[in-house]
């Protein structure tokens, strides 16, 4: 366990996904510092419509020796509570659990596990020692709103419940998921307000940071001698009725169900990459991060190759890719579904196809996708490829063309396209409109997925990957442009050292560039980029360098793409460093040591057990943005197999 004393500052958070795109999460210490941090956090639509139903509770022991308000809770101005708990240790192991010790001389030992695939969310409270009289105290903290928004004190706010069975059933606002709560406890009516909750990584963020919760009553638990068991549960569409079973017995089962389905991955990474893996409608998809993320076309289709095809999860890939395949749009796949369930998807990214492509293609050339895969299905996922690249080459939307030399261009003024994609209302902070070099590797090998059942693209590839050596090569530097034609204006280049580079130097299953220029470009990045969490986004000393990820919105997003360290990127630089070092075991070896380590102690930190969005570009590389992000994970997974198998290069593409 991790023992700490009690502090506001503490950053590290953890993370119980329900399988649904809703979940539960806080910090280790216990005190909520996002407006995300919630007991019952769930989607009404899955994996859309995500309602923050209840955001937590406070706890008060009672003991004839005296009281103890052990739950902290961060207020305005200030304000924490739970001073008098002496210290609180933690582990994840099976799941959340916290050990309390406070200055009475009783310990609380406190668990959280939410039940896969179910809107729920189970709580067990018990001391270490029995103590007679002991009575525990429960006030729940309710709202019922958009889990991007913030809740305040308001009249239209329903305290009331109604009992249901053994439950009481809460129902706060019209059109609201009602939340049902069984407990072994007393329920008292106490209609009251708890104001100014105060969120201090929102108010890091540059946020409104305060928030009021509505108290309907109090839980009194009889802890003397007894476990103190609370279930919460979201009554969305395909929830289970509950209302008939004992506390108890609901949680013995519960608890039992989740031990067997938790101790059935080969590990804590594949354990944590299930946490991505959600519902959409009868499909399933991927939810690119926690907290605030939805499931987004370019983030699935990195991720999903080493959340499950790394894993030999193929019939989660079956079903993301199928899901996908059906959305197909005059060549492009929506990059983006909204969390309002009605709002249409968002057609504006040029490489969330290509990664598309790339995934789907990997997917059925594994052995593993033929006992899963129907044919129909391999024909719809092969007609999707086909419908991509030839949408691509006679052009789409927002330019998206193949132009006369068989490169890729796109782009214009206003729209973000590629994964450099921070946009602050009209701001597009790095536009790479033209033929980023990314996208160009891409689509080589998008080309030569499709060329495997048309002829016409396989030739298409070969005159893509010569005018990418031939119109990226930068002499000067010896690496690659980051854009040519930059702006759509002919000769024009960004000469800018940026990752992107890494895709066409071995990153992708096919070098691109001819062995001694490959070379040159991985040591570059290496030399200018490469930090323990990740590649940076930007080279020091560029202008437009920024070291730190801080501030409002427009400072946190003027970084992101401008130095800001991207740990997902750590995957394809590795690849690549291996592949020109001969695939070697001792290439391998070294590189497990001086790459991964650092990720593996990263687990740790921030969000336990999973690998941050981003980090700062300097010392100590502070960890940032999203502290649980799929492809960051999924790539920590995909080079854990790369480095610890032999498999044999595809043939490269260079000549």
């Amino acid at each position: 366990m991790n023992s700490k004393p009690l502090s506001v500052d503490d950053h590290s958070e953890w993370l119980e996904a329900d399988g649904l795109g809703g979940f539960a999460s806080g910090t280790t210490l216990g005190v909520r510092t996002r407006r995300y941090h919630a007991l019952l956090l769930a989607a009404a639509a899955p994996p859309a419509d995500r309602r923050v139903l209840v955001q937590g509770f406070v706890a008060r022991l009672d003991t004839r020796e005296g009281s103890t308000e052990f739950w902290p809770q961060a207020y305005g101005g200030g304000w924490l509570t739970g001073r008098d708990v002496e210290h609180i240790e933690f582990t994840q192991t099976p799941w959340p659990t916290w050990r309390i010790v406070t200055r009475l001389g009783v310990t609380v030992e406190v668990e959280l596990f939410v039940p896969h695939g179910q809107a729920a969310v189970v709580l067990a409270f018990r001391l270490e020692q029995p103590l007679p009289g002991a009575r525990l105290e429960v006030r729940p903290l309710l709202s019922g709103r958009d889990f991007h928004a913030l809740h305040h004190e308001n009249p239209s706010f329903h305290f009331e419940p109604r009992s249901v069975g053994n439950a009481l059933r809460f129902e706060p606002y019209p059109g609201v998921p009602a939340v049902l709560s069984l407990a072994n406890a007393r329920y008292t009516p106490g209609p009251d307000w708890y104001r100014n909750f105060f969120y201090a990584e929102e108010a890091a963020r540059g946020l409104d940071a305060q928030e009021d919760l509505a108290a309907p009553g109090t839980l009194s638990f009889d802890v003397a001698t007894h476990e103190a068991v609370w279930v919460l549960a979201a009554d969305v569409p395909g929830a289970p009725d509950w209302t008939g079973e004992t506390p108890q017995a609901l949680v013995e089962r519960l608890r039992a169900s989740e031990i067997e389905r938790r101790a059935g991955f080969a590990g804590p990474l594949e354990r944590a990459a299930g946490a991505y893996l959600v519902e959409r409608g009868a499909g399933r998809t991927l939810i690119a991060g926690y907290p605030w993320f939805g499931d987004w076309g370019r983030d699935t289709f990195i991720a999903l190759r080493g959340l499950c095809l790394a894993t030999g999860d193929f019939e989660t890939a079956r079903a993301i890719l199928g899901e996908w395949a059906g959305v197909v749009s005059e060549g492009m796949l929506p990059n983006r579904f909204s969390d309002d369930a009605n709002a249409p998807a968002e057609y504006n990214s040029v490489d969330a196809s290509l990664w598309f492509v790339l995934a789907a293609d990997e997917f059925l050339g594994a052995p593993g996708a033929t006992p899963v895969l129907s044919s129909a299905e391999r024909r719809q996922i092969e007609v999707a490829i086909a419908e991509i690249v030839a949408g691509y080459a006679r052009g789409t939307r927002h330019r998206i063309r193949r132009d006369d030399d068989g490169l890729l261009a796109c782009g214009e003024p206003g729209v973000q396209l590629t994964w450099m994609d921070a946009k602050v209302g009209d701001w597009v902070v790095t536009p790479r409109i033209g033929k980023p070099v990314e996208i160009q590797a891409l689509w080589v090998h998008a080309l030569l997925a499709a060329g495997k059942r048309e002829p016409r693209f396989a030739a298409f590839a070969e005159t893509a990957r010569a005018a990418l050596e031939a119109r990226f090569w930068n002499p000067e530097r010896a690496m690659l442009f980051d854009v040519v034609d930059d702006r759509h204006v002919a000769g024009a280049v960004d000469s800018a050292c940026r990752p992107n580079q890494i895709f066409a130097a071995g990153g992708l299953p096919f070098t691109l560039l001819a062995a001694e220029r490959a070379r040159s470009v991985v040591d570059a990045v290496e030399r200018e980029l490469w930090t323990p969490l990740g590649l940076r986004s930007l080279e020091r000393g560029h202008p437009d360098y920024k070291p730190h990820y801080e501030g409002g919105v427009w400072e946190r997003d003027g970084a992101y793409h401008q130095g800001t360290v991207w740990p997902w990127l750590i995957g394809p630089f590795v690849e690549a460093w291996v592949k020109l070092r001969g695939n070697t075991e001792q290439a391998k070896l070294t590189a497990r040591k001086r790459f991964l380590t650092p990720l593996h102690e990263h687990l740790n930190q921030a969000g336990i057990g999973h690998i941050s969005e981003i980090a700062d570009a300097e010392a100590p590389f502070t960890p940032r943005g999203c502290p649980f992000q799929a492809w960051s994970l999924a790539e920590l997974l995909r080079l854990e197999r790369l480095l610890s198998q032999n498999p044999s290069e595809p043939a490269t593409a260079s000549r």
